[in-house]
């Protein structure tokens, strides 16, 4: 399940809420609670570089480090669109509502590969770091964001404690995403993850959990299913992503 040049890395995993406002946006945060729990399963370490809140609930998007053996090679199965169908908790008729949010996962590049990226071509600027996080939130401009012109990447963080610490960990995160997307560039069509940032919406989901009028969460790749919802929304997730791993083995073996 393991071929992978980087599959033994750490992970940089990012998921976003989609169509649907704030329903997706509370979506997004039970993702990230979901994935936080598969992490300390595994005896990951699973560090927010970046959270940015929804305006009534939830999340809009969040970017964690996940640190651990195989961290990348197990979460690169979840890269896709997530669609859950439920009873809406902000919806005074109690009414169903579909909600998307989308994930995606690169390797924390090795040290030892130089990524070269000249100052020019990034755009930096800091700010006061918002939410959550101690003393240093919200007292000084700690918090960092990339722009890498000419591939149009932003990246965020806030969470370390001083403006060094999160340029530091900014540019980890740049060179990671300039790597993966070198590597993807050199891989054919048929290969392209980068495809599977589809518009996070109906129709493009790798993932159904509808917790009403049934409850039944069912991968579309491989038709692996359960209606155990609490407990998969509770990070057992290890018999959908080793089911999809061995389910491209498979694939690409018989190519």
């Amino acid at each position: 399940m393991f071929s992978g040049a980087n599959d033994r890395n750490n992970a940089i995993f990012t998921v976003n809420s989609g169509a649907g406002g704030t329903e997706s946006q509370d979506w997004a945060r039970m993702l990230l609670r979901m994935y936080q729990h598969y992490a300390e399963n595994k005896g990951w370490n699973f560090k927010i570089v970046d959270l940015q809140s929804g305006e009534e609930a939830g999340i809009k998007s969040a970017t964690v480090m996940v640190e651990g053996d195989y961290a990348y090679g197990y979460l690169k199965a979840e890269i896709g669109v997530h669609r859950l169908v439920r009873i809406s908790p902000f919806d005074s008729n109690a009414r169903r509502h579909t909600s998307f949010a989308s994930v995606f996962c690169e390797a924390e590049i090795d040290d030892d590969i130089d990524i070269e990226i000249a100052d020019s071509d990034v755009r930096v600027d800091v700010f006061r770091a918002g939410g959550a996080g101690g003393q240093h939130v919200n007292t000084t401009d700690s918090a960092v964001r990339l722009t890498h012109m000419p591939s149009g990447i932003v990246i965020s963080c806030q969470n370390e404690r001083s403006q060094h610490q999160n340029r530091a960990m900014a540019f980890k995160i740049l060179k990671s995403r300039l790597h993966a997307l070198e590597m993807e560039k050199r891989k054919s069509a048929e290969h392209d993850q980068y495809e599977q940032k589809k518009e996070i919406a109906w129709g493009s989901q790798i993932r159904s959990y509808v917790l009403h009028p049934y409850k039944m969460i069912k991968d579309l790749r491989t038709n692996h299913e359960t209606s155990n919802t609490q407990a998969v929304l509770d990070g057992d997730l290890d018999p959908f992503i080793e089911t999809f791993l061995r389910f491209i083995t498979s694939e690409s073996k018989v190519k």
